[in-house]
Formats: structure tokens, C-alpha cells, sequence
């Protein structure tokens, strides 16, 4: 039996480096994928967090951003063959429920999630579904496409929350996630974009990602910083990308404005005075990945329009992945890049 290298999540905040076997098209939609790059997401290390932010299936290799090389198709597979390059939507859903069928698999009641529910990318190889895998140009570089599945998910929150040209933005935190929107809000043409950020290293990285202005919320009122930035109105689009900030969004929020809560975290609480989003009419926005949107975000990122290279702190071979999630679990890092055999 063929083996691989692979990370493994085996327990709350254990994970193991070791070898499985290569993994087999069972299925006939099924495609085997050699992975060429993955990246170490924040929601690998909320997986592996004690407690966890997420829950995780023991015993699966870990891991859902990737871009890798087809080896392998099912017989029922009809779009790819091998030789393609891919990248992958790991939040396979199950076409058939009331979501599904409504048109919003974001939703799924009965998704599984490559990485967290069922094996993933952390490896030399891992098998998908074909609906699971979009094709790339074959000239694409890796390091570029592995960006693919996390700024897939901004991407589905800027399609719902659209800025209109000139309109000012207000990006709470600037994690990965958080660079993405302002890189993309940028680029789709607000006339400025504020930056919230106490991290002096992550607050750099947002001044290099098209950031106008970047305040520290620990030394500054955020609200009134925003306040002088908007001629006294607030943002027009607040993003939360933490998960934990929404009444900063709402304070600093103009009336009438839109807020999008993206960033996840499940054991936060927060208090908030349901009134100041009434009497100012606020619309506030839940986001949950990307919808349809994975071809258009390839499109992107192969055009060049953001410049998502500006993140990547740490290329390293899979089997440091222990590196890697320390500098993540530190906030030494934004993008690390892995090297399945290297």
C-alpha cells in the first residue's frame, strides 16, 4: 500500500506527523488530487485550539486550502482529467435539502467540510469530489492559487455587501482575513478604507494591502478616529473580520449604513443596544464562505488585481507544520505556505 506524509488531527489540541496511506477513488465522481501547496488557515488553528473554536473529526488529516495537480478521475467524472490543476471548495454540500435546493448551499444541512469533518489537504494526495474542485490555468503560480479558497469566502461577503465607488470602509482587524477585504474593497473602488488594528506587525501588512488609514484601537477612540476620517458620519461598510466586534461595528457604523459580521467565533458574547441598530436603520449582514463565487475568485487572483503575495511570511516543507501554527497561534504570521515533498 502506498503511503504519504500527512498531518493528523488525533485529539482537542493534538495533532500527529506521520504516514497513512494514499488515499482511493471510491466514488465515481471521486478525483485524487497530488497536492502542490496548502496554507494554514485560522480556522486549523481554531480546530486545534484548547477548547477548540471548531470541532474536528479525530483522525482526519487536517487541512482545506490547497492548489494541486489531478492524478486520478471516477468513472462518473466528466470535466476534469489528469494533468489539470485545481484548487478546491472544501464545504462539500449535499444537494438535496431545503438550502441546496434554494439555491444557497452555504447553508447546507448536510455538508461535510474537507479538514474538519472528513480528511483533507495536509498531505501529498487527498481525494474530493469533481463539483468539490475548480480548474486553473496551468501557468498559474502555487503560491498564488493556494489564496484561492480564502479569499473565495471574502469574495462571497463582498458580492452581498457591495461598495458603490468612493464609499468608505471600515475593516475591524487585519488577520489574512481581514487583509482580503480591504485588498478587495479596494480594488472594487471605495474611496477609503480604514484599517482597526492594535498589532503593530499586522498593521504594517494593512498599510502594504491598500489600507488608507490604520488606527489602533488600544491608544486611540476608534469611534471618534472614524468619526474625523468620515466628516462626522461613521464608515458606509463596517466589516467585523474577528468575530467578536460588533459593537465597535455598530458605534461606528454611519446611519443607514450596512455592517458585515464575518469573522466566526462561537464561544464570544457580546453586548449590544438593539436600539442604536433601529433608530439608525443599520443593515447588518451574516456571511458564511463563498457561494458560486471560487471561478470568479481564480479570475481574479490569475489577473493580478490584489496583491495577495504581500502576506505570504513563512514557505515551509509540510512537515514543519509545527513552525507554522506556532508563528499562526503567535501572530507572527499571515499566509504560511506548505510543500507536500519537499
Amino acid at each position: 500500500m502506498k503511503k504519504m506524509n500527512a498531518v493528523t488531527f488525533k485529539d482537542i489540541a493534538t495533532y500527529e506527523i506521520g504516514q497513512r496511506a494514499v488515499p482511493q477513488i471510491v466514488k465515481p465522481d471521486d478525483v485524487l488530487v497530488s497536492v502542490e501547496a496548502c496554507s494554514i488557515c485560522g480556522t486549523d488553528v481554531h480546530l486545534l485550539g484548547n477548547p477548540p473554536g471548531f470541532i474536528g473529526t479525530k483522525g482526519i488529516v487536517l487541512g482545506h486550502e490547497c492548489v494541486g495537480k489531478v492524478e486520478e478521475v471516477g468513472s462518473g467524472v466528466g470535466g476534469l482529467k489528469p494533468g489539470d490543476r485545481v484548487v478546491l471548495e472544501p464545504n462539500i454540500s449535499c444537494g438535496y435539502c431545503h438550502y441546496c435546493r434554494s439555491g444557497v448551499p452555504n447553508m447546507c444541512e448536510n455538508d461535510v467540510i474537507l479538514g474538519v469533518t472528513i480528511d483533507g489537504v495536509f498531505a501529498d494526495y487527498f481525494v474530493a469530489p469533481e463539483r468539490g474542485l475548480v480548474k486553473i490555468p496551468d501557468n498559474m503560480p502555487a503560491d498564488l492559487a493556494v489564496f484561492a479558497e480564502p479569499v473565495n469566502c471574502v469574495m462571497g461577503a463582498v458580492n452581498k455587501v457591495r461598495a458603490l465607488p468612493g464609499e468608505t470602509v471600515l475593516v475591524l482587524g487585519a488577520g489574512p482575513i481581514g487583509l482580503y477585504f480591504t485588498m478587495l474593497y479596494k480594488s472594487n473602488g471605495a474611496g477609503k478604507v480604514i484599517v482597526s488594528e492594535p498589532s503593530g506587525f499586522r498593521a504594517d501588512y494593512a498599510r502594504e494591502c491598500g489600507a488608507d488609514v490604520v488606527i489602533n484601537p488600544l491608544e486611540t477612540s476608534l469611534k471618534e478616529a472614524v468619526l474625523a476620517e468620515t466628516n462626522g458620519l461613521g464608515a458606509d461598510i463596517t466589516v467585523d473580520a474577528v468575530g467578536v466586534l460588533s459593537p465597535d461595528a455598530i458605534a461606528c457604523t454611519r446611519r443607514a449604513g450596512r455592517i458585515v459580521l464575518f469573522g466566526q467565533n462561537g464561544a464570544a458574547r457580546q453586548t449590544i443596544c438593539q436600539n442604536d441598530i433601529t433608530r439608525n436603520g443599520l443593515t447588518v449582514f451574516g456571511n458564511y464562505i463563498g457561494t458560486f463565487t471560487l471561478p470568479a475568485t481564480v479570475k481574479l487572483l490569475a489577473a493580478g488585481l490584489i496583491p495577495v503575495e504581500k502576506i505570504i511570511t513563512h514557505r515551509i516543507p509540510l512537515t514543519d507544520f509545527a513552525v507554522g501554527l506556532e508563528a499562526m497561534r503567535k501572530g507572527e504570521a499571515l499566509e504560511v505556505i506548505m510543500y507536500p515533498g519537499k
